[in-house]
């Protein structure tokens, strides 16, 4: 994973259809060659992260597999 400082333009960012209206979100873009940009709703101008066709691939499948799902529980 790489941070890119600043949004690059024209990219067709999308967010989950289970987002919530309040703007508390994540959105994700192709960002060419494979790659996969993710960065927060609220700061669309701020910082992205950059991951690689493998560290996409293995963080999708760990969600899949609900690795994940203890987090953001109270």
């Amino acid at each position: 994973m790489t941070v890119m400082p600043q949004e690059t333009p024209g990219l067709n960012w999308i967010k989950s259809s289970l987002s919530y209206a309040n703007g508390n979100c994540v959105e994700v873009a192709d960002l060419g060659a494979g790659n996969v940009g993710v960065r927060n709703s609220r700061y669309p101008g701020g910082a992205i992260l950059q991951f690689t066709p493998a560290e996409w691939h293995a963080f999708v499948g760990g969600v899949l597999k609900g690795d994940f799902a203890r987090f953001g529980r109270p």
